[in-house]
């Protein structure tokens, strides 16, 4: 008889995976865990969240009525960076830590924002197109207008892991790096390499703009049109964070109207994107279908985590990685990593 249940959806997911949870169970089955799947659907969740000892949080949102209805719960778990698909508010309202994978694919982000960077500035897409259509000559006149990447400023909008590896990545090809930050302290930042600056300073002295904000409450249409005025008319924007921190319409009108001069986007304010969207038909946009973070080894390194996670909860320790730490004192799990890992409420 399993000593745990672990409630999750067997609805579809990002994951290309599907197929068993083996790599959940690595660090689950020690423990006498079965991991129990409902419909995507709130009844079907709300039916069985009183005999859930853990949630999988994968495939749908996790609203206030459905975390209300669990009763023994003690952790809710994200295979994912971001946790905007659960109401973490209601989690901690009744003292449930929920967790995610802020450090599991980062460089397979950074990879990604410096492909569409480079991609957007060198005209990768519109001069492969100029092949493919027997626009040879075409090549050589655009590329001529460009100035040459070393000494160009890449700014940053929030200075996390993804920003920092990023900045690793930029450094390489000789640009300058700037950022905004104000939940990180300056020294910080400096200890990276790169200038702690203002906003303004940001949206006015970058020739490449990199925004990497979460998609929190207070980030929900942070960049607006206004911020896209302010940049210079030679600028590339560049967002792998999430989607809905920029007001898609004032990004669309600033490249209609050429406040700037492109963008590399994977990600959306509306996802899947809608067929009537401008960006899809914009030459100097470069688009990717927010898979910034796949690669061979996302499944398995995010499933695991999910497992080891749930287990540390359920072996009665702190999560690594908690979103809502001020639940942990609460909860009776104790403490446990001597050392600082730089994440989580461990650090």
């Amino acid at each position: 008889m399993p000593r745990y249940r672990v409630l999750t959806t067997k609805a579809t997911t990002i994951s290309t995976g599907l197929g068993g949870y083996n790599h959940e169970m690595e660090a689950l089955d020690a423990l006498g865990v079965e991991i129990v799947e409902c419909d995507p659907t709130e009844e079907a969740f709300i039916a069985l969240a009183p005999t859930a000892d853990a949630v999988y949080a994968k495939g749908m949102k996790f609203t206030k009525r459905m975390i209300d209805a669990l009763s023994k719960c003690k952790v809710i778990s994200l295979g994912s960076v971001g946790v905007d698909t659960v109401d973490v508010a209601a989690a901690t309202a009744k003292g449930i830590p929920v967790t995610n994978c802020p450090d599991t694919f980062i460089e397979e982000v950074a990879d990604h924002a410096m492909m569409l960077l480079l991609a957007a500035h060198r005209r990768a897409i519109e001069q492969d197109r100029m092949v493919r259509e027997g626009r040879w000559t075409e090549g050589r006149p655009q590329l001529l207008k460009i100035p040459r990447l070393m000494g160009q400023t890449l700014g940053f909008i929030a200075f996390g892991r993804v920003a920092r590896a990023t900045a690793r990545r930029a450094k390489a090809f000789g640009l300058n790096l700037i950022a905004h930050d104000p939940f990180i302290d300056e020294q910080t930042i400096a200890e990276h390499g790169v200038e702690p600056v203002s906003l303004d300073d940001v949206l006015t002295r970058s020739d490449f703009i990199s925004m990497h904000m979460p998609a929190t409450p207070e980030a929900q249409g942070f960049l607006k049109g206004q911020h896209f005025r302010r940049m210079k008319p030679t600028c590339i924007f560049v967002n792998t964070g999430r989607g809905p921190t920029v007001e898609e319409a004032g990004l669309i009108k600033a490249l209609q109207e050429g406040w700037i001069a492109g963008a590399g986007l994977d990600v959306f304010e509306v996802e899947p994107v809608k067929p009537d969207n401008p960006l899809l038909k914009m030459s100097n946009v470069i688009l990717a279908p927010h898979n910034a973070s796949a690669s061979s080894r996302f499944d398995p390194a995010r499933k695991r985590r999910v497992g080891q996670e749930i287990a540390n909860v359920l072996s009665g320790r702190w999560p690594m990685s908690c979103v809502n730490p001020v639940v942990l004192e609460g909860t009776g799990l104790r403490r446990w990593q001597p050392i600082s890992m730089e994440r989580g409420p461990n650090s």
